[in-house]
């Protein structure tokens, strides 16, 4: 056990949506959040999930959140799940939500993109929207997108000021873009720190300029996850940087045992997805699905566009670091606060080819 931890210090751009964590991440329900007996349900919104479904922890759990989140907001909208155990299941399970007269389909995960624009087409009185990716020839699609490049550049700079040992690392669950995007912005991050600091902090697990790095593969693999870390730290990382899912929750098993060793989380914060592991993380680099996804419902309920395009950033509230850890040294977060505003400002540029650039 750690003996320092659990407590949190002043937050880095804190968004506002993750501070509830709806029980509903638990067993899926087929149907949730009836609301009050007395309302009238006059919207149905329906989600479909990458795989690792609504326990994942992550982007599928917030995404979930955001459409609990609606429900709070607006009790005559009904909302309705299907998880997806695989790739295959993508169209099935977007289709069988349109025979069941779903209002707006929401599709999670940017490897949904494929099936949604078939589906769409077939479809096109149909309403959706996707979450991390943007379908611009899909008139009946709405996309939310986020740049997290921005939110783990911060992360990036937080692990290497951190570090005792001079190496962090990181891995993604499968080398698309919505993942690949966290490992640019963490390892530009570190690369800044070392040009700031005149240090010489090294990733492992990820190369921005070949684009090459370590995966697992899967997004349901805690034990690959597990090997993953612990091949790291036998490498001599003392901080490990998960963007994988489920198969995350690998890390934190390993740096639990010790002490010198510590994790960052991604997508929803790790102290509400993850309260066990609470003390494990070091800060989240968040990108607020919740608030995209409920306000997607809500406006679609109000008979807004059926297409549009928005983009989370620093700026917006749309990606953001959680509270740092307890123990943080102070000179080292009031640093990172900031890089925060040159990002925002443009005086800091990040590199990552795979941004998201609002329509």
């Amino acid at each position: 056990m750690r003996t320092v931890r659990g407590k949190r210090m002043a937050a880095i751009g804190v968004t506002g949506a993750v501070a509830l964590f709806v029980a509903a991440c638990g067993e899926a329900p087929d149907s949730a959040n009836e609301g009050g007996d007395a309302v009238a349900k006059d919207f149905k919104a329906c989600m479909v999930t990458d795989t690792g479904g609504v326990e994942d922890r992550s982007f599928n759990a917030s995404a979930w959140q955001g459409m609990n989140a609606a429900v709070e907001a607006e009790p005559a909208v009904e909302v309705h799940v299907k998880e997806s155990g695989s790739e295959a299941d993508y169209e099935t399970n977007l289709t069988g939500f349109i025979n069941e007269g779903c209002d707006l389909i929401v599709a999670v995960g940017g490897l949904m993109g494929e099936a949604l624009t078939t589906v769409a087409a077939d479809y096109p009185d149909q309403r959706f929207a996707i979450v991390d990716a943007y379908l611009p020839d899909s008139p009946n699609v709405f996309s939310m997108e986020f740049n997290t490049a921005q939110s783990s550049f911060l992360a990036g700079y937080l692990a290497a000021g951190h570090s005792k040992t001079g190496k962090v690392a990181t891995y993604g669950g499968l080398k698309i873009p919505p993942v690949t995007i966290f490992m640019d912005g963490f390892a530009e991050g570190v690369a800044y720190y070392n040009e700031t600091k005149d240090a010489d902090v090294e990733v492992l697990g990820w190369n921005p300029e070949t684009q090459n790095g370590s995966f697992a593969d899967s997004f349901e693999d805690s034990g690959k996850g597990k090997s993953l870390t612990e091949n790291f730290v036998s490498q001599g990382a003392d901080i490990i940087f998960p963007v994988a899912g489920k198969t995350g929750m690998g890390t934190p098993t390993v740096t639990q045992g010790d002490d010198a060793l510590d994790s960052i989380w991604v997508d929803l914060d790790g102290c509400e997805s993850a309260a066990e592991y609470c003390e494990e993380f070091l800060t989240t680099s968040e990108k607020n699905i919740p608030d995209a996804v409920s306000e997607a419902i809500l406006a679609a309920r109000d008979g807004g566009p059926t297409d549009g395009h928005t983009v989370g950033t620093l700026e917006n509230g749309g990606v953001s670091l959680s509270t740092l850890r307890e123990d943080i040294d102070p000179e080292l977060a009031a640093e990172i606060e900031t890089v925060k505003e040159a990002i925002i400002s443009g005086d800091i540029e990040i590199k990552s080819e795979v941004q998201p650039v609002a329509s």
